[in-house]
């Protein structure tokens, strides 16, 4: 079986791709569109990330949650401080 190995190309990309996605999370939000609250399917879907890699920002601290019954809830304004803190500006 071929091994993947991934670059940090690769990674740079799905950081580029995961700040993409919580930026029109973000735009949602401020157009009102979007609830407070959002549980763990609603943030894979916006962001289109896995399952396993939003386990991963949660275990890793990047992504802070709240349980309650069972039920994993984000709150959107920390994912809008997590968009702010890793914004890359690119000089010209």
């Amino acid at each position: 079986m071929p091994a993947n190995l991934i670059t940090t190309d690769d990674l740079r990309e799905f950081k580029i791709e995961l700040l993409e996605g919580m930026k029109q999370l973000l735009s949602k939000q401020a157009n009102g569109t979007l609830k407070r609250y959002l549980r763990s399917s609603e943030v894979m879907d916006m962001l289109q990330i896995s399952a396993g890699t939003l386990q991963n920002l949660r275990i890793n601290g990047t992504l802070p949650y709240t349980k309650m019954g069972g039920i994993l809830f984000y709150d959107t304004e920390d994912i809008q401080k997590i968009m702010l803190s890793n914004r890359i500006h690119h000089e010209y």
